[in-house]
């Protein structure tokens, strides 16, 4: 899934609320703290959650305790422009 795809699941307005940790997306629709893509006001689901989830009072295993539906695609590497194209930089 891209960062693209994964926005459209914000929890808002009956959409499923995902969010994305390390690479993985998880589906934490059913709960209750994240009521309408919200987590206590701080983090916002359709967002790749990673780095919040550093200074978060709790650990990593609370999240992964949400089932797995899909991968976060990397971004794409930039593209060349004609300089590049032609000599390979």
């Amino acid at each position: 899934m891209t960062k693209e795809e994964l926005a459209k699941h914000d929890g808002k307005e009956g959409r499923p609320a995902y969010v994305a940790v390390q690479g993985k997306i998880y589906d934490v629709s059913a709960s209750e703290l994240w009521q309408k893509g919200d987590h206590q006001g701080m983090h916002q689901a359709g967002h790749d959650v990673t780095d919040e989830l550093k200074s978060a009072p709790h650990v990593r295993s609370v999240i992964e305790r949400f089932p797995v539906v899909g991968t976060l695609e990397n971004d794409p590497p930039p593209k060349k422009g004609l300089m590049g194209k032609l000599f390979g930089k």
